[in-house]
Order: structure tokens, then sequence, then C-alpha cells
């Protein structure tokens, strides 16, 4: 059995701790973890390889990389200890697990190499020995990380599977972690009910499971941000998944507020031409010897941002700003005139001043770039201006995707019209934020895949005139329940609609 590298951990924070500067606190800094050597359960062959690979990605973008193998409880939690103490405000921070994991009543576990061998009605034991997934987020917010990337290679069939006994309740893959704090992206190398492939078949020589070996490559493209590394890894991964018949679409749960780009911003043609404003935020990067830029005093460090929101008549974009506002205005784009926004027939208790529109409108078939915003604070100064980037697609789902959420209670509905029909109209009117809709008839489990028309980017709530939004079902029907597959990977909550 391999020998737990914790020594690693600490000579990394050493190194990491000496290189930094009281004048520039932020900076990245990386936990890879890999188990293989499971002493009760089943031993694992690339977890290990899969946390090197990972821990050498890392370094080259910029990461203070702590590796630690095959940990057992006490030695997984001093290398969280480890990388708690250095981790400090506004750091980017990287967690990486590769190994077995379990999820128990919605909560997912990572098992060190000496969880025991637990049987049915041994929940507890395993969540006693075990490291709760939460509890790292949670610890990173209590650090005050400015963004906190979580990626987990551990969704494997269950550990605690034996010939003759009963398996401990719970699941061998991971649950969704759909509720997450500000500033924390998430990868899961499978979906819900999913099953991770360490190699394509026994010819497969490649060191590292399907996930990590694309995940690995993807994070060091240039130029791509976590959203494009996932999506770009979820693409791959299934497309190997199915040459071996198999189903495996990794998810990402993302909840930053900016784009984040671990390998540098894309460029436009222009950017040589003229030194550019950024246009996202950067994870933090390493120190660097040029001395950090000191905003001047009166530089307004709340910039606006905005909400997407796509209608019939095109989009309404709003901006938030946490200063007082004198005016607002806008323009697409790096050149042409700013335009105002006007005002509303409200004062603004703060300025006593009528308050600006904080809204603009695009026509439907706007084109992505860049929304420059200024505004003047109550002062009378000018602030910005500050770039807001415009996806239509991205913003179209993400908005469709918030609807859908808060709206779960009209998903279906029952209408007894020459029999029971039961009616997905909503879901139609939604469906850009929707890969995949599953039902079940009078079952808790959805089985069924609801026929769904594709989306329309010019009139995307519309419904075709040739789509049938309704369901006959069996006169004796008592319930249905739905499941939706969103776009970027995620699964809803089961929902159940009774007659």
């Amino acid at each position: 059995m391999r020998r737990p590298i914790l020594t690693l951990v600490l000579a990394g924070l050493a190194i990491a701790a000496a290189a930094l500067t009281p004048a520039y606190a932020e900076k990245r800094v990386a936990l890879v973890v890999g188990n293989n050597d499971y002493r009760f359960v089943p031993k694992l062959q690339k977890a290990v390889n899969d946390a090197r690979t990972m821990g050498d990605t890392l370094k080259q973008l910029g990461f203070s990389v702590m590796v630690a193998e095959n940990l057992n409880r006490q030695q997984f939690s001093q290398a969280l200890l480890a990388f708690d103490n250095a981790v400090e405000p506004g750091d980017t921070a990287f967690f990486f697990y590769a190994g077995h994991g379990f999820e128990i009543a919605g909560q997912n576990f990572l098992l060190p190499t000496d969880v025991p061998a637990a049987t049915e009605g041994q929940e507890e034991l395993v969540r006693d020995a075990s490291v709760l997934a939460d509890r790292i987020i949670e610890r990173l917010q209590n650090k005050k990380a400015r963004t906190s990337i979580l990626v987990f290679d551990a969704c494997r069939n269950n550990p605690f599977e034996r010939v003759g006994t009963r398996a401990v309740a719970g699941g061998g893959g991971l649950a969704p972690m759909t509720q997450l704090p500000e500033g924390v992206f998430s990868v899961f190398s499978a979906g819900p009910r999913q099953t991770a492939l360490d190699r394509l078949s026994n010819d497969d020589a490649n060191p590292n499971s399907v996930f990590t070996r694309t995940f690995a490559k993807e994070l060091t493209q240039p130029g791509v941000n976590l959203v494009q590394v996932a999506q770009r890894t979820r693409r791959v991964v299934s497309e190997l998944a199915e040459t071996v018949r198999h189903k495996q679409i990794p998810v990402y749960f993302d909840q930053m507020v900016d784009d984040v780009f671990l390998n540098g911003v894309a460029k436009g043609p222009a950017a040589a031409d003229k030194p550019a404003e950024p246009q996202q935020k950067l994870a933090a990067l390493p120190p660097v010897s040029a001395p950090p830029r000191i905003p001047p005093a009166n530089e307004s460090l709340n910039a606006p941002i905005a909400m997407f929101s796509r209608h019939n008549g095109g989009w309404t974009i709003t901006f938030s700003i946490a200063d007082p506002t004198l005016g607002i205005s806008w323009r697409m784009g790096d050149a042409g005139e700013f335009r105002e926004t006007g005002f509303m027939d409200v004062l603004d208790p703060r300025t006593r001043k009528r308050m600006p529109n904080p809204s603009i409108q695009l026509p439907a078939d706007a084109p992505a770039g860049t929304i420059q915003v200024r505004y003047v604070d109550a002062t009378g100064e000018m602030q910005g201006p500050f770039p807001i980037r415009f996806e239509p697609e991205a913003a179209l789902v993400r908005d469709q995707r918030k609807i859908l959420d808060m709206t779960s209670t009209s998903w279906l509905s029952f209408r007894e019209f020459n029999g029971l029909l039961v009616y997905y109209t909503h879901l139609m009117s939604y469906r850009c934020a929707i890969r995949e809709v599953r039902i079940g008839i009078d079952t808790a489990v959805p089985d069924k895949v609801l026929n769904m028309p594709g989306c329309d980017m010019k009139d995307p709530i519309a419904i075709p005139s040739n789509a049938t939004p309704y369901l006959k079902l069996p006169p004796s029907t008592q319930f249905v329940s739905v499941e939706l597959t969103y776009r970027d990977g995620s699964v809803s909550e089961i929902k159940s609609f009774r007659r």
C-alpha cells in the first residue's frame, strides 16, 4: 500500500507562504487529493494518477498546489486544515478530489481510505468516517475566497455493495449541488445516477480517467472561461462514453457573478493595437514583479451588474448599481456615443433627485457584444465605463432556467377533455433552458421522455403550431412525476403532480 504523501501538502504550503508578499494578497491555491488504496472497500486504479495530472495542470496555471495521496480520515482533516491556512480573503481556491464518493440523503461524502465496509442500516458509520463536500465549501466561504472551484471525479459505483449482503442505503454517484453560494463553481465527472469511466476499453492505456484526461486538457486552453471548460469537457466525455455505449455526461453548477478565466482572456483582433480595458474579471493570479495597481481615490469599486430578460419584443437589460446615481448612460462596443437611459417618475431618497432608469431595451436579434455602462455618482463624478458582456443564448438559457425554478408548481397541469390529458405547455414555453424532460405515470421514477420542439432564438417563448403540448393518460392515473435535465447538464428535483 502506498504511503500517504501528506508531507507534500506541508511542503507545498511552506513554498506558497514564502512566495506571498503583503502588497498582493490575491493568489491561487489548490488542494488535490487522490485516493486509490482503500482498506475495506474496493481499491481504485487511477485516482492517484488523476490527482497528479491535475496537480501538474494547476501548476501550469499559476496555482500553489498541494498534492495528497491515499489519505485516511485523520490525514484528510490535516490536509483540509493546511488548505484553510493557505487561503486568504480574495484568493482563488481550487479543490480536486479523485476517489470514492457516496451520496446519503442528498449530501455528498468523500471517502478516506480507512472508511469502514458499512452495510444496511450503518449510514452513520459512513457519515462519521467521511468528509462532507458541503463542509469544504463552507470552509472556503469562511476564509472569504473570492472564487472557489471544486471538481469531483468520484461518480463511481456503490463501494459498499457486496454479494450476499444488503448495501448501505445511498447512491454510488454524487447528488447535484444546486444550492451553492455566490462565487462557487463545481464540476462532477458524471450526472446523477451515472457512473464515471476509468477507461474506454481493456486496451485503453491512458493513465487517467476519461473525465480527468479531458478536463485537464480543456483547462489549459487559452482564453476559455470556466463555463466553456465545463461545456467542452461535457461534450467530449459524453462522446467518448457513447463510443462504448455508456452514458456519462459531466455536470457543472455555476454561481459565479463574472466569467472566470484561468489561462487568459480571449483577445479580439484589435487587442494588439491598443491596451484594452479588462472586459471580464480574472481569477486571482499569483504574485508578479510588477506592483499592483492602486485605484484612484475617486474611482468606484462597485461595478454594475446586469440582469437579462427575454420577452416577445426583445431584451430588457436591467443594471444594478450599488452607488447612488444621478444618471446612467451606455453604448454597445468600444466606439460611438453614449446614450442616456432617462429617468423614472420616482425620487431616490439617497440623492433626493429623480431616479435614473436602470433598464435598456435591445432588439430580439441583437448580436453578442459588450455593453459599456457608466454612471454619475452622488458627487457628480463620472464612473466607468464598465464592460458587461452580452451573450444572447447564454442569457436566454439562464433567464428561462430561473423562471422554471420559480414556477415549478406550473410545470404540468391536468385537464379532462375526451379523456384525461396532462399539459406541459409551460415547459414548452421555456424549453430553451431544457435538454430533456422525463415523466413517470403513477410512479415516482420518471422513465418516459417527452418530445419537445427545438429552441427558436428568434421567438423562444412561442410554441410551434405543429407541436402537441399535452399527453393523453389512462383514466385511472393518479399522479405524474417530472424531472428536468437543464442545458447545463444539471438535474432538477423530481416533482409530483396529482389530479
